[in-house]
């Protein structure tokens, strides 16, 4: 069963799994299941999602349980005062905080804006090589994308050159081949990690806990969450 964070009237709010579609697309055909269709057996009414993660980012994804519902968040997202931040374990050692400021083409070829702010929580260096270095260095680092853009963590932390691990394809080959070997290991270590808006004068926050591999990584690099 999916894990439901948050739940009132109006919205319901799921911890989805690394690796799992939010809605079935010709893209994946062969896709059977996806979050959309498991949360609606689970619940037993229908539910809309309210915006998108990607197949490989795990973490909060939350869906309306109405067509007005579903609206009117969805303004909230176009008007950019939706809140979210993120958690990426990415190669190299970060700066204490950033922001990328790099646009980005989307699925028709026509350039966006795309901002993202980060912050570095913390960073390690093993004692394993890594290509023509002796030790290997990593840092976790915590997101805020200002703008909404299709796989836009993701193009950016590897514009600034410090790819998320196990991203197919804007990550690192060596490190993805590293891990995979190393830690037997190949999830994407993405993780939306919270949500925040405005809901009939309420202030909302929703959190997801890491996930299973997620915090295994974070115990092998000797990364700490502070």
């Amino acid at each position: 069963m999916l894990q439901i964070v948050y739940n009132n009237k109006d919205f319901i709010a799921i911890n989805k799994p690394h690796n799992l579609l939010v809605h079935r697309t010709s893209i994946a055909k062969d896709v059977q299941e996806c979050a959309l269709q498991l949360l609606r057996d689970q619940l037993g009414y229908p539910v809309h999602p309210t915006h998108r993660l990607d197949r490989k980012t795990g973490g909060v994804l939350l869906f309306g349980k109405s067509r007005r519902a579903l609206t009117l968040i969805s303004n909230q997202f176009q008007s950019r005062t939706v809140l979210k931040s993120y958690l990426a374990i990415v190669r190299g050692l970060t700066n204490i905080k950033g922001i990328i400021d790099y646009p980005l083409k989307n699925e028709s070829g026509k350039i966006q804006e795309a901002i993202t702010y980060y912050q570095t929580v913390s960073k390690t260096e093993l004692n394993y090589p890594s290509a023509c270095h002796p030790t290997s260095r990593y840092s976790l680092v915590r997101l805020f994308p200002y703008t909404g853009r299709m796989h836009q963590i993701r193009k950016h932390m590897a514009h600034i050159m410090h790819p998320i691990i196990a991203d197919r394809p804007y990550g690192c080959n060596k490190q993805n081949k590293i891990f995979k070997e190393k830690f037997d290991m190949m999830t994407m270590l993405l993780h939306a990690s919270t949500l925040g808006f405005e809901w009939e004068g309420e202030a909302i926050e929703i959190h997801a806990s890491l996930q299973y591999e997620f915090k295994r990584m974070l115990n092998v690099l000797k990364l700490s969450t502070g």
